[in-house]
């Protein structure tokens, strides 16, 4: 068993990695903007408890992808120099494999929210 006072240093260890993400990448920062903002959403809206959990999961997958996009990243400029092919070829299939997940949770995150957002708009006249 760990004890607790490993466990708060394990804790201050994972924290100071999420901070150094955040200090780094700029694109991370845009997705916690993000994540807000659908957070925020979730507690303005009726939700069914299954689509908050799907919502929230798709948070975190984009979120735990860009942390394993800029883990790649840093590894691979101290492994070997910036303008080497293939340390370029492995960063653009990471920046891919983060968009093709964000693209894919806005998708979904669009087909929760139209329902409860197009009702919301025609209560304010703003939608037929």
């Amino acid at each position: 068993m760990i004890s607790p006072k490993r466990f708060c240093k394990s804790l201050k260890f994972a924290f100071r990695g999420i901070g150094q993400v955040i200090k780094r990448e700029h694109s991370f920062r845009i997705q916690i903007l993000a994540a807000i903002v659908v957070l925020a959403i979730i507690f303005i809206f009726p939700l069914e408890v299954w689509e908050q959990i799907v919502l929230i999961l798709l948070i975190g997958a984009v979120l735990v992808l860009e942390v394993i996009n800029s883990i790649f990243e840093r590894l691979s400029d101290g492994l070997k120099p910036r303008l080497n092919e293939l340390v370029k070829d492995v960063k653009d299939m990471m920046a891919g494999a983060v968009l093709i997940t964000a693209l894919v949770a806005a998708i979904i995150a669009s087909m929760i929210l139209w329902p409860y957002l197009a009702t919301y708009l025609q209560e304010f006249g703003l939608f037929q």
